[in-house]
């Protein structure tokens, strides 16, 4: 499966690769929202992984143009934010995972085969 990273830290980009790098074929990376859809036309990942909290495009309104365009498209949040109402409008937009990136080590793994599998995956602890 190929995989589309976003994130504003490149280093938080790098520790993501190097996780996921030895399971799935990481296509591309893009360090705010609106170079991550045009990465996601160019490249038609199966998954993208995105943060949140992005310049220029923030990761709610990406990910919601993101559906429009590539239905098929499954999107995970990878983030810090765990607020409930927060957790809630992710699954409201399409997105079918949400981990927290201080979980990412133990949870991404398991993230992106479950929305492969067509299933939701939310880090455990997360309340809803």
């Amino acid at each position: 499966p190929t995989i589309l990273l976003a994130d504003d830290e490149s280093a938080m980009l790098d520790r993501v690769r190097r996780l996921l790098e030895s399971e799935f074929r990481i296509v591309g990376t893009a360090l705010d929202g609106e170079a991550l859809l045009a990465a996601a036309e160019r490249l038609k990942p199966d998954v993208i992984l995105a943060d949140i909290s992005m310049p220029v495009l923030n990761g709610f309104e990406a990910a919601r143009r993101l559906k429009s365009s590539f239905p098929e498209t499954r999107i995970i949040f990878l983030t810090v934010h765990e607020e409930p109402t927060v957790v809630t409008e992710a699954l409201a937009i399409g997105v079918k995972g949400y981990v927290i990136k201080r979980s990412a080590a133990q949870d991404l793994i398991a993230a992106i085969r479950a929305v492969l599998q067509g299933r939701s995956f939310v880090s455990p602890g997360v309340s809803l």
